[in-house]
């Protein structure tokens, strides 16, 4: 009896101390942990339920339920719970192979007990009966999702418990960690070879896949995937997607095309998979892609019509291919597509430090480098190193360990120049791309600046374009694939929940079979006005919004309203020592639980709004500033403040001053003199905003490891360094500068 007391009350000081049983040898003895983990899954599940630890969502909370019932054993309550989780994070079954190598995982344990057979028998069995219950347009997708990263997986364990040597309890996010993480090496480790070749089966049934190497005019040779479904047996539209990414992927795509009855033709850039030449992103994608769509339009299984789709560096290659039109090439559905020189990789001239990322992601092999990509710690470490150094931005690619001619070829070009121009249509060439286009993007997509450029520069060259924008609360990923049900931690309205998939192939089945038009292009702007659950329609991107509203930098305590123009000129001053590495960082508190970071900004909150508002558009309007230098890099944000002090970003905008007026010629501004920064290609947004709320804009400068610092001396930014800081920048922001809100009324 008094030992089960002892026990007891070892339990509670562990629960009070938010510490877990788990004993030091199952760290070091495999067998010891495999017998540990169900029990230490169950220890975890009730304290991921409690208030300190329930996730915002209940798609996390089920993601990770799921799997401590799955380590626990519960194989029947496992299956449930990622059932439901499906159902929450994409409506209409779009979810339904997600995890779906875990799921068959736990239907071959259930089978294997029920049936008392072997394993590989049970699961054998469970795959070809999930297989057949799945819609055929989620068939695509189970290559990807079934090719779980067995050598990764081990690795992150291995990791987990190296720290928990010596020790016999473990702290709560480490044990979630560790049983994610063990499970992931125990389900793909156990099931991955025997499904992989199951699918390879059944797609050989279904598909006929032809890989081949194509040897075109200008000398280069390409590599080029050709899916076909068995029972189309004439010739039919290609939809053709150019990837960088080689790999999965391109077999993806392929057999995506060809389940919406299309053959799908998936080419590899210069110098990926079996291409020997030279992988230059980006700068060939017009001069290649016109050869390979003269090929396919000459090929027995295709009809003479040619369309494109692909998201990102995909987006891009379709403005690409664009430049110069081939008469095959019917339309194109580029999806957030990357705005080189105008995003990426200068966003409004100012370069990212993701690019060297992305570049030795692309580059370091012949497919892509997964885990060097995927190493957050790795490259937080390599952008800090380089900010605490205070060496100049072209030092990034030294500092990472591997030099890079691409990166440096980069940074020769700040200004919006003749080297980014002829990668992609440039003003006059719009005037002659008369095919049907369909762009889709995201209030919440890193390229939404890029996709709306040619959206934006196909009218104003050619009015009559026939080009359509459908956008909404999506992210990168959501606006190329589906409308997740949670963005950013934050659910999103029912209607916007649709099937960018579907979208698109109506689309091409419109174009290029004589289709009906997609009902939700009912305009040529079609956007989603969040927490509204409607769709809007327009004709012009300025009538997204009917009215606006300019928010002075103005301290409120100084004025009734931050929306009413100052009666007489006054300035906020703001001092940035680039020097200082070492800077603490400051926050606004929007409620008990949310704070906003501030640092290196000035905070111009609004009162509290008296009624609903729709901001609906992207910020513009002009800052009159003073500074003591000839250049800086300004740096906004718009913020709702929720009535329970919930936070939500609204838009943002990041520009160099001195390219401010024209992306193409630097202008240096006159130190100590007055200056006008008009903002420019700012992030849209189409939300309402409810009574009660309040609006906190951020102004402020761009000094992080993220970005390049701008010293303000006028040289080149990329060979500027700490010792050209000397002394700190000092802006005068002055009150009449306004940001002008967009605002709609029906």
């Amino acid at each position: 009896m008094k030992f089960k007391i002892l026990l007891a009350l070892i339990f509670v000081n562990l629960v009070q101390a938010q510490k877990l049983y788990f004993p030091k040898t199952a760290v070091t003895d495999s067998i010891i942990l495999e017998k540990q983990i169900p029990g230490l899954a169950l220890q975890v599940i009730p304290q991921l339920q409690c208030a300190k630890y329930k996730p915002e969502n209940n798609i996390d909370l089920l993601d990770n339920l799921f799997r401590l019932q799955m380590l626990a054993q519960d194989y029947q309550k496992s299956i449930g719970s990622l059932s439901e989780n499906r159902n929450l994070f994409a409506d209409n079954n779009m979810g339904g192979y997600r995890l779906i190598g875990l799921e068959l995982y736990s239907m071959a344990k259930l089978a294997q007990k029920e049936d008392n057979s072997s394993f590989p028998d049970a699961l054998r069995k469970v795959f070809n009966q999930k297989y057949e219950s799945l819609p055929e347009k989620l068939i695509p997708r189970l290559g990807l999702t079934l090719d779980g990263d067995v050598k990764e997986s081990k690795k992150q364990l291995k990791a987990i418990l190296d720290k928990q040597k010596g020790k016999d309890s473990i702290d709560y996010r480490t044990a979630l960690a560790l049983c994610k993480s063990y499970l992931n090496y125990k389900v793909y480790s156990s099931i991955k070879p025997q499904v992989m070749q199951l699918l390879a089966a059944k797609d050989k049934e279904k598909f006929i896949v032809e890989t081949r190497d194509l040897a075109i005019k200008n000398g280069n040779t390409l590599t080029v995937t050709i899916v076909r479904k068995k029972e189309n047996t004439s010739p039919l539209p290609v939809i053709l997607t150019n990837n960088i990414y080689a790999g999965p992927f391109d077999e993806f795509f392929g057999k995506r095309a060809a389940t919406y009855n299309y053959v799908g033709v998936v080419v590899n850039t210069r110098g990926k998979r079996n291409s020997n030449d030279i992988n230059n992103p980006f700068e060939h994608e017009s001069e290649d892609i016109y050869e390979v769509i003269d090929w396919v339009s000459k090929q027995p299984w295709c009809n003479g019509k040619v369309g494109m789709i692909g998201g990102s560096y995909l987006g891009f290659s379709q403005w690409a291919a664009v430049k110069k039109l081939h008469p095959a090439l019917k339309t194109i559905v580029p999806q957030v597509a990357v705005g080189i020189g105008i995003d990426y990789p200068a966003q409004n001239n100012i370069f990212m430090s993701y690019m060297l990322q992305w570049i030795q992601y692309v580059t370091n092999n012949k497919f892509t480098d997964e885990t060097d990509f995927a190493n957050a710690v790795k490259w937080n470490d390599i952008n800090t190193k380089w900010y605490k150094s205070g060496k100049s931005f072209r030092s990034l690619d030294a500092i990472s360990g591997k030099p890079s001619k691409i990166f440096q070829r980069w940074l020769d070009h700040p200004g919006y120049d003749q080297y980014w121009q002829k990668m992609v249509p440039y003003k006059e060439d719009f005037s002659k791309i008369n095919i049907p286009i369909l762009t889709t993007t995201g209030y919440y997509d890193d390229d939404q600046i890029g996709a709306l450029y040619y959206f934006k520069e196909h009218y104003k060259y050619n009015k009559n374009a026939n080009h359509y924008l459908v956008i909404g609360p999506y992210n990168h990923g959501g606006a190329q694939s589906f409308g997740f049900t949670y963005v950013n931690g934050n659910p999103i309205d029912p209607v916007a929940r649709i099937s960018i998939d579907d979208l698109a192939f109506s689309w091409f089945d419109y174009i290029l079979k004589d289709g009906s038009k997609p009902e939700i292009l009912k305009d040529r702007i079609n956007f989603q006005v969040m927490n509204t659950n409607t769709w809007k329609h327009v004709s012009d991107l300025d009538k997204m919004h009917t009215s606006t509203l300019k928010f002075y930098l103005q301290d409120k305590k100084n004025t009734s309203s931050v929306f009413n123009k100052p009666e007489t000129q006054n300035f906020t001053k703001q001092i940035v020592d680039f020097k200082n590495r070492n800077q603490k960082d400051t926050y606004y508190k929007a409620g008990k639980k949310d704070s906003i970071k501030t640092t290196n900004s000035i905070a111009f909150e609004s009162e509290v709004l008296d009624k609903d508002i729709i901001i609906s558009g992207n910020l513009s309007g002009v800052f009159n500033v003073s500074i003591n230098k000839k250049d800086f890099d300004t740096d906004t944000y718009l913020y709702q403040i929720q009535p329970d002090g919930k936070s939500s970003l609204l838009s943002t905008h990041i520009v160099r001053a001195s390219y401010a007026k024209n992306n193409e010629v630097r202008a240096l501004l006159q130190p100590n003199t007055m200056e006008q920064i008009p903002i420019n290609n700012s992030y849209v947004m189409s939300k309402k905003i409810e009574k009660g709320s309040k609006l906190l804009l951020l102004v402020g400068v761009n000094k992080s490891p993220n970005w390049q610092i701008n010293y303000g001396t006028g040289k080149d930014v990329s060979d500027e360094t700490i010792k050209d800081a000397k002394e700190p920048l000092e802006i005068k922001w002055y009150n009449d500068s306004y940001v002008e809100i967009p605002v709609y009324k029906d």
